[in-house]
C-alpha cells in the first residue's frame, strides 16, 4: 500500500468515525420506536422515535400534529448507520417533535444518485405513515451530518428527487458539510480530498456540477437554512458562505453559525444543552413549528 493510499485510508476513516461518534461522551443513541422498511435493502430504513407528551399522537387534524425532523447521517457516503442518534431524539422530544433517521445504500452498492433517491424515499415513507404516527407531514425539518449535509441539501434543493413532497420540507439544518459545490471543491483541493470526493462523484464535471446542491437552488426550496460549520476547516468554511450565498440571492432566509468544535463535536453534541447552535436551532424550529 502506498502513502497517499494510507493518508487516503484513514482521511477517510476519521470521517467515517467522526460521523458515527464513536468516543464520544454524550448520552449513547436510544432505540427506535419502531422502524419503516422503504426497500428491499437491509439499509432502506427509516428509524422513528416518537414524538414528546406535548404532542397529540393521534390527532385526526394536522395542524394539531407535532413537526417531524428527520436526520440523514454522515460517512463519506460509504459508511455510517442511521441508529448513530446520540442526543438528537430527546433533543426534539422534549420539544414536543417526533423524530426519525433515515438509513441509505452505501458506496460503492449505490452511486450517490441512488443515495439522494433513498432519502427522497424515505422522507415518503415517512410522509404516508404521518397519521397512524402523529406528527404533521407537511412541517419537516430535514437534517444532515457531513456526507448527510450534501445528500439533505441535494435533496432539498434538487426538485427532481421529491417533487410534490418537496414542499413538506419547511426547514433544513445542514452540519459540517463540505460538498455543496462538489466541482469547485474537487478542484480546489488537495490529492487526498480530490480521491475522497473522486470515489464519490468521480471527475466528470457534468456530474459532479448535477449532484452540487449549489447548482439547483431556486425561491421553490425550503424557506429557512442554518448552516453549521467547523470554523477551523477551510474548505466547510467556504462551502457554507458559497452555498449560504446562493440560497439567499434567490431570497431564502440563512443563518450561518462557525463552531468552534471539531467536524466530530458537531454533530454528536447535537441537542447536549451546551451545544452552541442551540438558540439558532430553537428559532428555526420556532418558524417551522409557526409554518
Amino acid at each position: 500500500m502506498t502513502l497517499t493510499k494510507i493518508r487516503y485510508t484513514a482521511f477517510a476513516a476519521a470521517l467515517a468515525l467522526a460521523a458515527a461518534g464513536v468516543g464520544a461522551s454524550v448520552p449513547r443513541s436510544p432505540d427506535p420506536a419502531l422502524t419503516l422498511t422503504y426497500g428491499q435493502d437491509p439499509r432502506q430504513v427509516v428509524l422513528v422515535y416518537t414524538a414528546g407528551p406535548r404532542a397529540a399522537p393521534a390527532a385526526t387534524d394536522t395542524a394539531a400534529r407535532p413537526p417531524l425532523a428527520v436526520y440523514v447521517h454522515g460517512g463519506a457516503w460509504r459508511a455510517g448507520s442511521p441508529m448513530r442518534v446520540r442526543a438528537k431524539p430527546q433533543w426534539f422530544r422534549e420539544a414536543g417533535w417526533a423524530f426519525a433517521s433515515v438509513g441509505y445504500r452505501l458506496l460503492p452498492d449505490a452511486t450517490v444518485e441512488e443515495q439522494a433517491r433513498d432519502v427522497a424515499l424515505g422522507l415518503r415513507a415517512l410522509r404516508a405513515e404521518a397519521e397512524r404516527l402523529g406528527f404533521d407531514p407537511d412541517r419537516i425539518l430535514l437534517i444532515g451530518h457531513s456526507a448527510g449535509a450534501h445528500l439533505a441539501a441535494l435533496v432539498a434543493s434538487d426538485q427532481r428527487y421529491l417533487g410534490d413532497d418537496a414542499a413538506a420540507v419547511r426547514g433544513v439544518i445542514l452540519l459540517d458539510g463540505a460538498g455543496y459545490d462538489v466541482a469547485n471543491e474537487y478542484t480546489l483541493r488537495g490529492p487526498l480530498a480530490r480521491k475522497l470526493y473522486g470515489d464519490a462523484f468521480g471527475d466528470d464535471p457534468a456530474r459532479q456540477r448535477a449532484l452540487s446542491p449549489i447548482n439547483h437552488v431556486d425561491a421553490r426550496d425550503p424557506p429557512d437554512w442554518l448552516i453549521v460549520f467547523a470554523e477551523s476547516r477551510r474548505d466547510a468554511r467556504e462551502q457554507a458562505q458559497g452555498f449560504g450565498d446562493a440560497l439567499q440571492r434567490v431570497g431564502l432566509r440563512v443563518e450561518r453559525v462557525p463552531d468552534p468544535g471539531d467536524h466530530l463535536e458537531i454533530n454528536r453534541e447535537f441537542g447536549t444543552p451546551d451545544y452552541r447552535a442551540n438558540a439558532s436551532i430553537r428559532a428555526l424550529m420556532a418558524r417551522v413549528e409557526g409554518a
